[in-house]
């Protein structure tokens, strides 16, 4: 079979690249042996309580005081067979009462990331062709291991992995830019991640079947003739909700996670415009008690105010209706999306992001906290 050189290399050319060797090839195989440890079900749940943290009961019924039947760590994937109301008796203080059935008993859905199995045909076409080739994708498997093709690492969440000898990975719904494509000798096409925006520069190899192109028409603006757009953020602590208004009439609401500490998620009597939106952004930061943070891939990201708080797509937790972020307004995935295209100003595919430096023509976000 002939092979464009260009877009053609060997499994020892593949590991020079990477700055690895064979034990490390093994240590990242393909997302085919991967795959295999994956549940065989339509709709599957990626446990997400931070590493640190360690693990997850699960209970025997949806209930804090139910027996423990079994635990669960960072990234193992279940069954998903439902979303149920537990009993409000055993966590009377918390909004978030929703419990994930599995085969084998329940997990609180806070900790429990809905996810799905899909692989896809990899494509060998960008759909920019300008001065930055690539193409938007979204993962579409619970997770997905990459390697890092620029070693050494700059950012804290890789070094942290490769020094504790954790996998590096890409999650469900994380929206990245790949700048090129290869195929190795064994036929896997694999992507190059390279972030766009907010990265120091790590650039990865991942197998292709893991994600999906995003389509321009994906980015498309919703209701773009209409004017008089206003969002509402409520970030009192029994509420926790958005909602898009059209004139009066609202068109849109979704539940949130606003920031945990006092006024961290600042509220505003008028409103604050977007000044920047990105299809995908690297975030990181601390706050002043020293706790970091360092995320990529965050999709739908929206900036409205100007120390950084955004609204954006969230896949570390479900715990949507709690107050869970450093600051930033956390929505699933599905609702920072529409949020993103039908709030102004639009973003081009191609370009990825807006920076509008003079507020301009921008959709207000009012914060309130009541």
């Amino acid at each position: 079979m002939n092979k464009d050189k260009e877009n053609y290399f060997n499994r020892g050319d593949f590991l020079n690249l990477s700055g690895l060797g064979i034990g490390a090839w093994t240590f990242f195989p393909t997302l085919k042996q991967l795959g295999d440890d994956f549940p065989d079900s339509e709709r599957l749940g990626r446990i997400c309580t931070e590493i640190r943290r360690g693990r997850v009961n699960l209970r025997k019924r949806p209930d804090y005081n139910s027996e423990s039947v079994g635990v669960l760590y960072e990234d193992d994937v279940v069954i998903w067979l439902r979303e149920i109301v537990g009993s409000r008796n055993s966590r009377p203080y918390r909004n978030n009462q929703r419990w994930v059935e599995t085969p084998e008993g329940y997990i609180w859905s806070a900790n429990v990331q809905p996810v799905r199995d899909e692989r896809n045909e990899p494509v060998k076409k960008f759909l920019v062709q300008d001065k930055n080739p690539g193409m938007w994708v979204e993962v579409t498997v619970p997770y997905v291991k990459a390697i890092l093709a620029n070693p050494p690492a700059r950012h804290f969440w890789v070094q942290y992995r490769i020094q504790n000898q954790i996998p590096i990975r890409f999650y469900y719904k994380q929206i990245l830019w790949v700048d090129e494509i290869k195929e190795d000798d064994d036929g896997v096409v694999w992507y190059r991640i390279n972030e766009r925006f907010g990265s120091e520069g790590d650039l990865f190899w991942t197998p292709a079947e893991a994600f999906r192109p995003i389509q321009e028409e994906e980015v498309s603006p919703i209701h773009p003739d209409v004017e008089d757009k206003q969002i509402v953020v409520n970030i009192h602590q029994k509420k926790q909700y958005l909602s898009c208004f059209e004139g009066g009439t609202e068109v849109y609401f979704c539940r949130i996670s606003s920031g945990r500490g006092k006024n961290s998620t600042p509220a505003t009597q008028y409103g604050h415009p977007f000044w920047r939106k990105a299809i995908s952004y690297h975030m990181g930061g601390s706050t002043d008690d020293g706790i970091g943070w360092d995320t990529p891939g965050i999709g739908w990201t929206a900036l409205f105010h100007g120390e950084g708080a955004a609204i954006h797509s969230t896949f570390w937790h479900n715990n949507f209706g709690e107050r869970m972020s450093h600051g930033c307004v956390n929505v699933r995935p599905e609702d920072a999306k529409w949020i993103f295209r039908w709030s102004n100003p639009p973003v081009e595919y191609k370009d990825g992001k807006f920076d509008n430096d003079q507020r301009a023509n921008s959709t207000l976000v009012k914060v309130i906290d009541e």
